[in-house]
């Protein structure tokens, strides 16, 4: 596993945004074990108490379950994977739409240039 972290943002919360988008992209299965706090401590290179943290948030929104004795694995709740991903592209559309507005764009216009580009897309992937 490799992350570039940014500077400004906490590192607990830049693991939990890739072990949440490794789930919705489905590199990561509902019922799939996770790494240990040491193992992915080790491979990341920081300290085992901010990986703690990263899970005891994740356990916090339901996103993993511990296994008493087995470890931590994604949930089996396909209701809470698709609420995940939903939040996400929320949060890509809400930066998005900001974005445009401040390059001066109306709603009306960012629609139509994202109706374009959905479809530009389709035709190419055919």
């Amino acid at each position: 596993m490799t992350i570039e972290f940014d500077n400004n943002l906490p590192i607990y919360l830049q693991i939990m945004n890739y072990l949440k988008r490794e789930i919705v992209r489905g590199s990561l299965q509902p019922g799939d074990k996770i790494p240990s706090v040491r193992e992915l401590a080790a491979d990341l290179q920081i300290n085992p108490n901010t990986v703690q943290r990263t899970f005891q948030e994740l356990e916090r929104e339901g996103i993993v379950e511990t296994r008493r004795g087995l470890g931590r694995y994604v949930t089996s709740e396909g209701s809470k994977i698709m609420t995940i991903k939903k939040e996400m592209a929320g949060e890509l559309l809400e930066h998005f739409i900001r974005g445009m507005q401040e390059l001066g764009f109306k709603d009306q216009d960012i629609m139509a240039i994202v109706a374009e580009a959905v479809n530009d897309d389709s035709k190419e992937s055919k």
